[in-house]
């Protein structure tokens, strides 16, 4: 009885589904075949842009910390105590140009001006003194040649008298000693009148001596104040009131406000990518640093990017630095900035102070006529184009140097020829395109390479 029952149940189920496979069955066998198409071919999507020559602006981008056009330490040059200092001689405190710092004790130089001065006419005194010695002596010399004139004739005919034995020996030795005495005389006179012009020179030497002390002493007294030479910030004071300084202390370190120079560490390929192929280096290797701002012909703006502020301030190029980093393989330029704190905007536009890190953007002379793409249309060393068929030509390409965005062709592709920006997947030679021309990308491109937007 059971088996029997369970033989019902098993073609409860199975009745049901072999009822399902032959309907099945007939319904595959007499149903109409499927209606078959042609293969069509499907086109890619792909966005374009069409070639247009543009004038090329070459740019790099580099990085420095700024510094102070000049450095002035204020160097000690005469010793004393210090006197009395300027209320604004104080670390960040700004000073104008020819203000005085500090003074140093005057009273040891005056008085050596004092002593010079009084040398000098004492040397003055002994110099008329022997003026006035040498015309007298002038004048008794003329008076001495005379009365030896006398002398010499009354000799000379006594001596004649003497061979006529109207005179004695006795009188005519008497009259030769007058004549010899009377030679004396003049000799001396002569010889004291010889030796003034060396008296004269010896005190014109020495009056020579003190004027050199006299300018020593009011040169000292000069440099007893301590005067700003340029506009500056005050760095480093290192000196108080009533304080004796020596000779060579540096008592303050002031930097110079109206220049900034910064130091901007540029790749080296990006570098030599601005330098004109025209540019022609003077024989001279002396003249070089002179010329190089307008052998290059840089252009370069300085840019403060911080959570808040977006600054920048015309620069200009002036040189590279000595060497390459050794651990960067970085070349440094130097840009100046004039006058960085007169062009400081509140909230907006510090001024460029000392250590400030910031971004220097460099521009090189236009090169009009250039063909430049996007940066990521360049596949290794080629590029898609869409040919005259709507098709894919993977064409390779020489390329004379990459920027930030773009790149600059040199050969393999010229004006008005269709390139891909997009990425085709799988991309394939020939395969059927649909392109679309992104003008915004066209503009975006143009644009950068003409110099506007900013590097990155």
């Amino acid at each position: 009885m059971r088996r029997f029952l369970a033989m019902r149940r098993l073609w409860l189920f199975l009745a049901p589904v072999i009822v399902g496979a032959l309907v099945f069955a007939f319904a595959m066998k007499t149903r109409p075949l499927p209606l078959q198409l042609p293969a069509q071919e499907r086109a890619a999507s792909v966005r374009t842009i069409t070639l247009a020559p543009v004038t090329l602006i070459p740019r790099a981008i580099g990085y420095g910390n700024v510094r102070p056009g000049r450095v002035w330490r204020a160097v000690a040059e005469v010793a004393g105590k210090v006197v009395e200092i300027h209320p604004q001689l104080k670390k960040g405190a700004i000073v104008g140009k020819g203000t005085v710092l500090l003074k140093i004790d005057p009273t040891d130089y005056r008085l050596g001006i004092l002593q010079a001065e009084a040398d000098i006419r004492a040397i003055n005194a002994q110099i008329e003194e022997l003026n006035g010695s040498e015309k007298n002596t002038r004048a008794s010399l003329e008076i001495e040649d005379r009365s030896l004139a006398l002398t010499k004739r009354d000799f000379e005919r006594k001596r004649k008298l003497l061979e006529q034995g109207t005179v004695s020996q006795a009188a005519v030795d008497q009259e030769e000693r007058n004549y010899l005495k009377g030679s004396q005389s003049v000799q001396t006179l002569r010889n004291a009148l010889n030796l003034i012009p060396a008296e004269r020179a010896v005190l014109a030497a020495k009056r020579a001596q003190n004027q050199v002390h006299l300018e020593s002493a009011r040169l000292d007294l000069a440099r007893t104040e301590i005067i700003a030479p340029f506009d500056a910030r005050i760095a480093e004071v290192n000196v108080e009131t009533t304080q004796y300084t020596g000779l060579g202390q540096v008592l303050a370190i002031a930097d110079d406000i109206g220049l900034a120079e910064i130091t901007a560490q540029v790749p080296i390929d990006h570098l030599i990518n601005l330098i004109p192929a025209s540019a022609a280096m003077p024989e001279n290797a002396a003249g070089v640093m002179n010329q190089l701002p307008d052998l290059m012909g840089f252009e370069a703006v300085v840019r403060l990017r911080a959570s808040s502020i977006d600054a920048q301030w015309p620069a200009r190029f002036t040189r590279i630095d000595d060497g390459i980093d050794p651990e960067t393989r970085t070349a440094g330029v130097i840009v100046a900035v004039d006058n960085p704190y007169r062009h400081s905007q509140p909230g907006s536009r510090p001024p460029l102070t000392k250590n400030m890190f910031v971004e220097v953007e460099l521009k090189g002379r236009p090169r009009p006529d250039q063909i430049v793409i996007p940066r990521s249309s360049l596949h290794g060393s080629s590029v898609y184009i869409v040919n005259a068929e709507s098709r894919l030509e993977i064409r390779p390409v020489a390329v004379a140097f990459a920027q930030a965005n773009f790149a600059v062709i040199e050969s393999g592709l010229k004006r008005a020829e269709t390139i891909v920006i997009s990425d085709p997947i799988p991309a394939i030679a020939g395969m059927l395109l649909e392109p679309t021309e992104d003008a915004e990308a066209s503009a975006m491109l143009t644009r950068e390479a003409e110099g506007g937007g900013t590097v990155r």
